[in-house]
C-alpha cells in the first residue's frame, strides 16, 4: 500500500512525525482485510470489532515531505482471539528501509469483552488476497 507524504504528516524539520506510522499502519490493516473480503464495517455490523493491545515501531531512517511510502503488512500470528500484523515500510523510489513495527489486535464485542473469530473469518484473515474479476 502506498502512502504520499505531505506537509501534514511532517514536523517542523520536514520529516515524518513519528506518530503518523501507527496511522498508516492502520490504513494497512484495514486494506489488508479488504483484499480477502473483510470489511471493518461489516464486521462491526455483526458484533466483532479490533481493539490494538501492543503496537512496536523501529525507526531506521526518515521519510520525508514528498516522498512516497510503501508500506508491506503480513499477518505474523493469528489465533481465534487474537492476531499480529508486521508491517514493513520503504521508500517506494529507492527502497530505503523507513520503519518496522508490528501491532496485536484483539476481537472483541460490543461490550469490549474477547470474542471467538468464527471459522469463515479467522480462513479469510489468513488467506491470501482474493483475485478481482
Amino acid at each position: 500500500m502506498d502512502i504520499r507524504i505531505y506537509y501534514e504528516d511532517t514536523d517542523c524539520g520536514g520529516v515524518v512525525y513519528y506518530a503518523n506510522y501507527l496511522k498508516y499502519f492502520e490504513r494497512a490493516r484495514t486494506h489488508y482485510l479488504e483484499e480477502r473480503g473483510l470489511s471493518v464495517a461489516g464486521l462491526r455490523e455483526q458484533g466483532t470489532q479490533f481493539v490494538v493491545v501492543h503496537a512496536e515501531v523501529d525507526y531506521r531512517s526518515p521519510g520525508r515531505y514528498g516522498d512516497t511510502l510503501v508500506v508491506d503488512t503480513t499477518l505474523a500470528a493469528a489465533s481465534q482471539t487474537s492476531f499480529t500484523f508486521a508491517h514493513v515500510v520503504r521508500e517506494r523510489t529507492s527502497g530505503r528501509l523507513v520503519v518496522e513495527g508490528s501491532a496485536k489486535l484483539v476481537t472483541v464485542d460490543e461490550q469490549l469483552k474477547v470474542r471467538r473469530l468464527d471459522k469463515p473469518t479467522l480462513a479469510a484473515l489468513q488467506g491470501p488476497p482474493q483475485t478481482r474479476s
